[in-house]
């Protein structure tokens, strides 16, 4: 990092050491820290130091979970439920909530993606929560601010796609146009730039896929074309950011099951299925790797209360790793459509 970005940061005290008080400071402080003075502003919202933090190892990691809110207690529930990002702090163990998105003040746009990098979180495209119109709106979070940015909309309209976030960049893949038509294009959004770009499209049509980044790549797991709905492809296409091409890779998907929010990762970049990992989470389940622990949530059966447990990541590959269950507060404990996990 440029030392030079950092000149008498605490008067008094060596510029080094002036740096490492900054780097400690949690990221919940971060907003009122960069009130004490420009300098600190402009050091707390750039870059550098944010991979700076990371790279010294005082970044947190927290799970983001697109989750439904509780009903009013005197009310009865009616209608669809409404959704918001929860977030779970790994090291304190505190449950949070992110404010509302100023566009969409009562709930989150119906079944819309979510991602993060550098400490950043992006909602992507969904359903108008009030007429269920597919839209293309694109919406940044910063953790440091805690405010809401809108961003340029998405190209197109496109529901049920993949997307992945790495280096500053979000990615896109799939999913199905207005027309219920399943795609095969693929976008890059450049969160600094605001700008969006083409990318090669992939080598078949891909409804209702999961994507994840697996090392330096985006992987758009399994999905369906539109003359064979719900029948999932056991394939995988690979975008190699490193190359800027596809690269298909076969039986990557060995599970009946729509791949959306329960797909795992293996050590060795084997995907799996976490709705056949435990039959406590057989349905509706979600994985969010934190890192030591995934979080994991899901039900039994169809009706059957949300559960949330641990599983440890250090186990060898092959090996099966028990869900351990943790208590959540009653006002996070509501169905997660979705999940990833934010360093911040």
């Amino acid at each position: 990092m440029n030392q030079n970005e950092f000149t008498e940061l605490v008067p008094g005290l060596p510029e080094d050491i002036a740096l490492e008080c900054l780097t400690r400071l949690h990221y919940s402080t971060h907003g009122v820290a960069s009130r004490v003075c420009r300098r600190w502003c402009r050091i707390l919202q750039s870059k550098a130091f944010y991979y700076h933090r990371k790279q010294t190892g005082f970044t947190h990691k927290a799970a983001c979970l697109v989750q439904a809110l509780p009903s009013p207690v005197e009310s009865k529930p009616t209608g669809q439920p409404r959704y918001a990002i929860s977030v779970f702090d790994l090291v304190s163990g505190i449950w949070d909530r992110v404010d509302p998105i100023p566009k969409y003040p009562d709930g989150l746009p119906m079944f819309c993606q979510i991602a993060t990098t550098e400490g950043k979180l992006i909602v992507m495209g969904g359903w108008n929560p009030v007429s269920w119109d597919p839209i293309k709106d694109v919406s940044v979070y910063d953790f440091m601010t805690r405010r809401w940015n809108q961003c340029k909309d998405m190209p197109e309209a496109r529901s049920f796609f993949a997307m992945g976030a790495a280096g500053g960049k979000v990615f896109i893949a799939g999913g199905h146009d207005e027309s219920k038509n399943a795609l095969s294009s693929a976008w890059v959004f450049d969160i600094s730039s605001n700008e969006w770009t083409e990318l090669p499209r992939m080598s078949e049509e891909r409804d209702e896929c999961e994507g994840v980044i697996i090392g330096s790549d985006f992987c758009v797991v399994s999905g369906y074309d539109t003359e064979n709905q719900g029948r999932f492809k056991s394939s995988a296409e690979l975008y190699e950011l490193s190359t800027g091409q596809w690269r298909r890779v076969e039986d990557a998907w060995r599970s009946s099951q729509c791949p959306r929010a329960c797909v795992g990762v293996g050590k060795n970049g084997n995907l799996t299925c976490w709705a056949e990992s435990d039959p406590n989470v057989k349905v509706g389940a979600c994985g969010v790797d934190l890192g030591d622990r995934t979080l994991v949530a899901g039900s039994a059966y169809q009706g059957a209360p949300h559960g949330f447990f641990f599983v440890e990541n250090n186990k060898k590959e092959g090996q099966n790793s028990k869900l351990t269950k943790i208590n959540v507060p009653d006002e996070f404990s509501g169905f997660v459509q979705s999940g990833c996990c934010v360093e911040i």
